[in-house]
């Protein structure tokens, strides 16, 4: 049984033989009787005649419990223990076989009674109901078996996990009708596994044996088939019998009927197996080789795995049906021959398309398997021609062949070539049936893996594209990020860190957890990073910032909660400004001492409270001191204290590291490795270099038209004086126009003008007009606009910033190679 639960399993195969041989030998008959929906009987098999004493013609159309009377159900040791396949998930006595007649029950029951065809005749019989719930006047089927036939040397003891099934000469004329409504019988079932089922029971007729693992249906009982020692046993004494001119017996003259079910429980047993070794994990390329050593050698010699294009892209599921044109890539080659015999004429890894004469478009454009009993010369020759430069000829001439497709959702996503050397059966219909079983449970696999690849690249990307990819170095600063999504099913979460570029050389470092996961999580993230990103832009004080993000969390919805960290670095006053809405604290490693510790910060409410002050504090930085910044989900870890994990944060940060990756690397091989992690994890580190006064020139120009000139001979003699002449006439130029502005718009307060070297030449000149210019074309008479043309020609990067007594606008210059 494939699939089943651990409870309606069958005993093994030794087992099961061991039951068979001390069992009645042969099949268990079934009485096979069907009840209408006004409880008359509208079928009435020879089984039930046998077991019943009813006459079909006396049975059609009376009351079901004028003909099954019921006594009463057996105590419950005798009804759950024997037979409990089934019965057993009930609790106390269960329900007995008369409920189920007059349609007290809606699910279908099992059990043991009496049954009182006549007063000094009592039949101790098994039995099994199945409601019927479409549409059709049947209501009931219900079936039965006498249990003397089960009986051991022990008259109470019968073999456990008993469950009927259908035989393969069933009397039931409605065995079709009602096959095509299995999953209506079973709703439970979905209707791809009940059309898959129906087809085998139509084209092969062997029991139902597979059911989903949520289920609680009784299994298929061993039918007490001898043993291969029996039946060679059996072969032998026929054989004498005829040789000596004597009848054969009748047992022996069944021979044929019992190795017909024998080779369909083989071909059972053998989809069961391969079932259980394929599709242990998601990863495609695994479940691909899966499925490749699955068949070789018990069911082929050779088996080739070819999936399209699309399929092996990790792309969405491929429309359209197969043609011509469409590539099939081989991702799997398995063979019994010698080594490296198949590896040169047919590589995996070589994607070809296959013309319409072959037997391989025929089975990827009808999704049928399609079988050549063995490969002729001429065939052999037409597929060869498909591979140029290479002779496959003497690989496969001769062979039996079978192409199976490899479907999903009535899709083909591939195809399988399976191959039996010349000397070995050919395969048969039976072996085609065998093999688009194979197929439909190998398709499902891959496609479940394809999905699972698709999916995760979709979060990969999303992801990727929603988390900043931040320069390592800053002004002033280097800084190194890491981020571990929660889960591998999980890949989007809501954690962010970012880093933005401010007037004065200043860093703004940031660190969010929006509370839960997925991608409503992520879109609030995103929303909310690009709000930070705005807001940092317009030099909005830290606190105030956090005030605005809150204000805007509450208008996107009540749902809507996160945690953020906020700092602003300034290299050039050697300090930090931060503030915080309910985050864990930072980590500062001082590069004095190597000690670490956790800042105390006011710790504020969850961004989308509402109505909570925030607070900013400043700490005092010196160069080379490092911020360790963090989501929750590093540190904590279910039913341990948080600060158990701050305390490995602060330990492991001010561990002695080679650069900043290394850095990042031990914090999170110190934390990561404790069980019990789920949640995502963003991590942001900022060594906090310093940029030092001499690197720093800056002047106060009033606002007359004379003080453009003193602008350009200042910057000209300060460039000079830092090595940096080649810079001079450039930055001179860029200067002026930025000074004429700033002296043309400025009311009454002084003009600042800054240079900072650092890893490039800045440039800010500062005045008290709140009114941003803007970049505009120009024509040949405009007498104004073309001082931002120039510096945005000209300057590696420019932009302009209010701040709170005016305006900022600012350039860089690339320094030159040392």
């Amino acid at each position: 049984m494939d699939r089943g639960t651990e409870r309606d399993a069958p005993p093994s195969r030794g087992v099961m033989d061991a039951e068979a041989e001390s069992a009645a030998a042969g099949r268990i008959p079934l009485a096979v009787v069907v009840v209408d929906r006004d409880g008359l009987v509208s079928h009435w098999s020879r089984g039930a005649r046998r077991l019943f004493g009813a006459a079909k013609e006396d049975a059609i159309g009376r009351p079901v419990l004028d003909l099954l009377p019921v006594s009463g159900a057996l105590p419950e040791e005798e009804t759950v223990t024997p037979y409990g396949a089934y019965v057993a998930a009930y609790d106390g006595l269960g329900p007995d076989l008369e409920s189920s007649l007059d349609g007290q029950l809606s699910y279908p029951a099992a059990g043991r009674a009496r049954l009182s065809p006549t007063e000094d005749d009592r039949a101790d019989v098994l039995w099994w109901a199945y409601p019927l719930v479409g549409p059709g006047r049947e209501k009931l089927l219900v079936l039965a078996a006498d249990a003397a036939g089960l009986r051991h040397d022990d008259e109470d003891a019968v073999p456990e996990r008993i469950a009927p099934g259908f035989a393969l000469h069933t009397d039931f004329p409605g065995a079709e009708e009602l096959a095509r409504r299995l999953p209506e019988i079973l709703p439970s079932m979905s209707v791809g596994e009940g059309a898959r089922i129906v087809a085998q029971i139509l084209e092969l007729g062997y029991p139902v044996l597979e059911f989903s693992q949520n289920d609680r249906v009784p299994v298929t009982p061993d039918w007490g088939v001898p043993r291969r020692a029996e039946r060679k046993a059996r072969r032998e004494r026929a054989a004498r019998a005829r040789a000596e001119g004597l009848p054969v017996p009748q047992e022996i003259a069944d021979e044929g009927e019992d190795l017909e079910y024998t080779a369909v429980r083989e071909r059972l047993e053998f989809l069961n197996e391969v079932s259980g070794r394929i599709g242990t994990s998601l990863d495609l390329a695994k479940t691909i080789i899966e499925v490749s050593r699955a068949v070789v050698p018990r069911f082929t010699d050779v088996a080739g795995t070819y999936l399209r294009e699309q399929v092996v892209a990790g792309e969405g599921f491929p429309d359209g049906v197969p043609d011509t044109t469409t590539m099939w890539h081989r991702v799997a080659l398995e063979h019994t021959d010698e080594p490296g015999r198949w590896d040169d004429v047919v590589p995996v890894g070589e994607a070809m398309p296959f013309p319409a004469h072959t037997p391989f478009f025929q089975c990827m454009t009808s999704g049928e398997p399609v079988l050549v009993p063995r490969i002729s010369e001429q065939m052999g020759h037409a597929i060869a021609s498909q591979f140029e430069k290479r002779d496959i000829r003497p690989l496969i001439t001769g062979r039996s062949m079978l192409v199976v497709p490899l479907k999903a959702r009535n899709v083909v996503l591939g195809f399988m070539i399976l191959l039996r050397h010349p000397e070995r059966v050919e395969f048969n219909d039976m072996d085609r049936v065998t093999g688009a079983e194979l197929a439909a449970r190998a398709g499902l696999v891959l496609d479940n893996a394809r999905m699972y690849t698709y999916q995760e690249s979709v979060a990969e990307t999303l992801q990727d594209s929603m988390l900043p990819h931040i320069p390592p170095r800053m002004a002033g600063c280097d800084i190194a990020t890491r981020y571990l999504p929660g889960t591998l099913l999980g890949r989007v979460g809501g954690d962010w860190f970012d880093s933005v570029k401010l007037p004065g050389a200043r860093t703004a470092l940031v660190v969010g957890d929006v509370m839960g996961h997925g991608l409503n999580s992520a879109a609030m993230m995103g929303q909310l990073r690009t709000a930070v990103q705005t807001m940092a832009a317009l030099d909005l004080p830290p606190a105030q910032l956090l005030r605005n993000l809150d204000d805007l969390a509450q208008r996107l919805g009540d749902t809507y909660l996160a945690t953020c960290l906020y700092a602003v670095y300034d290299p050039i006053a050697s300090e930090l400004n931060l503030a915080n809405a309910g985050h864990i604290p930072p980590v500062l490693v001082r590069a004095e001492n190597g000690r670490s510790e956790l800042l105390d910060l006011p710790t504020g409410a969850p961004i989308g409270v509402g109505g909570v002050p925030f607070e900013a504090v400043r700490v005092r930085v010196e160069p080379g001191d490092r911020l360790v910044m963090c989501t929750d989900g590093l540190v904590e870890v279910r039913g341990e204290d948080i600060g158990v994990g701050l305390a490995t944060l602060c330990e492991s940060a001010a561990h002695p590291a080679a650069s900043m990756d290394d850095a990042c690397d031990t914090i999170i091989r110190a934390l990561n490795t404790r069980g019990g992690r789920k949640d995502d994890v963003a991590l942001l580190m900022s060594r906090l270099n310093g940029i030092e006064p001499e690197d720093v020139a800056e002047w106060r120009l009033s606002l007359g038209p004379h003080e453009v000139g003193r602008a350009r001979a200042a910057v000209r003699e300060q460039l000079h004086d830092w090595g940096l002449a080649g810079l001079a006439d450039v930055a001179e130029l860029m200067v002026s126009e930025l000074v004429t502005n700033a002296v043309r718009h400025s009311h009454s307060r002084p003009i600042e003008l800054r240079l900072v070297r650092g890893d490039t030449l800045l440039c800010e000149v500062d005045d008290d007009d709140h009114e941003l210019p803007t970049l505009l074309n120009t024509g040949p008479g405009d007498d104004s606009g073309r001082g931002l043309r120039v510096i945005s020609t000209l300057a590696r990067e420019w932009g302009t910033s209010r701040t709170k007594a005016g305006k900022t606008v600012w350039f860089e210059l690339t320094l030159p190679r040392r």
